[in-house]
């Protein structure tokens, strides 16, 4: 039996606008809407999730749009940013190109651990940052979007480095080292660069230490949680006795119908889930028409009709069409 965390597979967010998150996302990042269903655990709120052309483990990011939930607040004890993962240094710069064509902010084009990167934000100031693949070597990337007006030579092609800023980071440390299996590759200033699997930047935790900083506050613009990657359901229930050894808080087995998951605290407000790499997105909808309609997983189906009164209008009819 496989049971190594093979490295990234999604990170969930919260956006206060449904509707700009998805123009955001597809017109102007060139990600599909792969799925347009709602937070299991919430039926008011949709649960949106953004990939690369087939949906695949690792390059998902997803939103949830909580109804009347506050603005979060940046500091400590957080999942901190998102990164995308494009092919090359020359896309940096296509990027910031693209950026203030759209006035997109954004940051100047660095280096960190040997890759080039390009921070910016979103609508919420949710932190992202693009990462090249040029010097990349490790988890393989996903497929570009073929409806995508952004070049295939520029697309975002996954996920890349997630950053998580503690206070306490030994403690991370140690659940990361010797609970996860992760290996600590690098270390610059107050950061530290943390591999599994194959590694490379699909595989890859970025930990800042941050003692003086406040601890962050949940909302729209701040992530929610960071899910890593294991092969199957067999592996999880392997995980989800491990967790249990090493007395992390967590939810046990969860049921999502697209993956099959566990969540556990790594750390304080830090959320971590464990997700299968299938069954995938395409059960409930076929390949070509993907996220047109609001999906729901058998178990929510018979409440369809008062899930359609709770969540706001959002047409995406298009989700499918070229982007121009």
């Amino acid at each position: 039996m496989d049971t190594q965390i093979r490295g990234i597979h999604h990170v969930t967010a919260m956006t206060s606008n449904a509707r700009k998150i998805y123009r955001f996302f597809t017109d102007l990042l060139g990600l599909r809407l792969i799925k347009k269903t709602v937070n299991q655990d919430d039926i008011e709120t949709y649960h949106l999730y953004f990939t690369d052309d087939l949906g695949t483990a690792g390059t998902d990011m997803t939103f949830f749009d909580f109804p009347m939930i506050p603005k979060g607040t940046k500091g400590t004890n957080s999942i901190s940013r998102t990164s995308f993962r494009v092919p090359s240094d020359a896309a940096l710069k296509w990027w910031a190109e693209r950026f203030d064509a759209h006035e997109v902010a954004h940051g100047q084009i660095g280096e960190r651990f040997g890759k080039k990167y390009l921070t910016f934000e979103d609508f919420d100031q949710q932190s992202y940052q693009l990462i090249s693949d040029e010097n990349n070597t490790g988890v393989a990337a996903g497929t570009p979007w073929k409806n995508s007006n952004v070049p295939s030579d520029m697309a975002i092609i996954g996920l890349g480095p997630v950053f998580i800023t503690v206070r306490d980071i030994q403690k991370l440390d140690q659940v990361l080292v010797a609970g996860l299996g992760f290996v600590k590759s690098a270390t610059a200033a107050n950061m530290s660069l943390y591999e599994v699997a194959a590694g490379g930047n699909g595989a890859s935790l970025i930990v800042i230490h941050d003692e003086d900083a406040p601890d962050a506050q949940e909302g729209f613009g701040n992530i929610h949680h960071l899910a890593l990657r294991v092969a199957d359901k067999a592996a999880l229930e392997w995980w989800i006795k491990r967790i249990n050894q090493l007395a992390l808080p967590n939810s046990g087995f969860v049921e999502r119908f697209y993956f099959a998951s566990e969540y556990f605290r790594a750390a304080p407000n830090v959320l971590f889930e464990l997700a299968t790499d299938g069954p995938g997105f395409f059960q409930d909808e076929p390949y070509e028409t993907a996220g047109e309609i609001l999906s729901l997983p058998p178990f929510l189906e018979a409440r369809r009709a008062a899930i359609e009164e709770y969540v706001i209008e959002l047409d995406t009819s298009d989700a499918n069409q070229k982007r121009q």
